[in-house]
């Protein structure tokens, strides 16, 4: 009898271990949340220079970050029925700020020497002005809402007109000015191409997720400057320059800047998933 209740304890003790094996199996195969597989293809891909815009990796990367939802990063889409905004028709160089804007949030999830992942909540009429990303990549997945995207690239060799000893304004060719949605096609910007300096107008309220490599970095030479654009004809050609290809209106002088007053900006909390570094 003692034998028969000790081989049926086995037999008991064997079923539960192999469930507890077959319960940890199970848990160990569960797809990762979707940021930290952003984070881990980053850590593969991003070796702290800007990679090439033919590059495999990042046409996987942008694949991925395409499929990201609010959800995967903590957020739930804001209700876009307000009034505050503008209309697409309302977006202007000289007017770009709502009497109503509040401020834009900005949520950490992951900085390191390579590369950041960051998000950034709009409310409506809210706007990032006109700024660049000196040497560097930037991906962005606008995860809900409607956003406005102004982008230019500099003219190479450089065309640069002095109007006084305190201000210079330098050529820039057009690449963007379009509204992108969630279904938009994934916008990624590089050090010479793509629009690398953008300014972003929030027609809706909006959260953008952004995959900047290498991060900005001061000490390196890559501080975040900005700029106020002004048309072709605002500043004539310099003697000697060749005149521009194509329309003029694809053109624009930029003049560096201070920051601007009406760029509003808080920390927030990221509330998605950890990140397993």
């Amino acid at each position: 009898m003692l034998s028969r209740l000790f081989k049926a304890g086995e037999k008991v003790l064997s079923n539960l271990v192999n469930k507890k094996d077959f319960h940890m199996a199970s848990s160990n195969t569960e797809n990762p949340p979707k940021v930290q597989e952003l984070y881990e293809l980053c850590k593969s891909t991003f070796t702290g220079k800007a990679p090439s815009p033919a590059s495999t990796p990042v046409q996987k990367l942008c694949s991925l970050l395409d499929s990201v939802s609010p959800g995967d990063v903590g957020l739930e889409e804001e209700a876009q029925d307000d009034d505050r905004g503008y209309g697409v028709s309302g977006v202007s160089r000289v007017n770009r700020v709502g009497r109503w804007a509040q401020p834009i949030t900005f949520l950490d999830i992951h900085e390191c020497d390579t590369f950041t992942m960051c998000v950034f909540c709009f409310p409506t009429s809210s706007v990032i002005p006109l700024h660049d990303h000196p040497e560097m990549t930037v991906l962005s997945k606008i995860l809900y809402g409607s956003l406005h995207v102004k982008a230019y690239d500099w003219v190479e060799p450089p065309c640069i007109v002095t109007q006084d000893k305190s201000q210079a304004a330098r050529l820039a060719k057009l690449v963007t000015d379009k509204v992108i949605t969630p279904q938009s096609e994934l916008p990624v910007l590089y050090p010479k191409t793509g629009g690398n300096l953008h300014c972003f107008t929030a027609l809706t309220p909006c959260a953008v997720l952004d995959i900047l490599t290498p991060p900005y970095n001061e000490s390196a030479g890559r501080s975040c400057s900005y700029y106020m654009d002004y048309p072709f004809s605002t500043f004539a050609l310099e003697e000697g320059v060749k005149s521009v290809e194509g329309k003029e209106d694809e053109y624009a002088w930029l003049v560096q800047i201070d920051t601007p007053d009406e760029l509003h900006m808080r920390p927030g909390s990221y509330t998605g998933p950890n990140i397993q570094v």
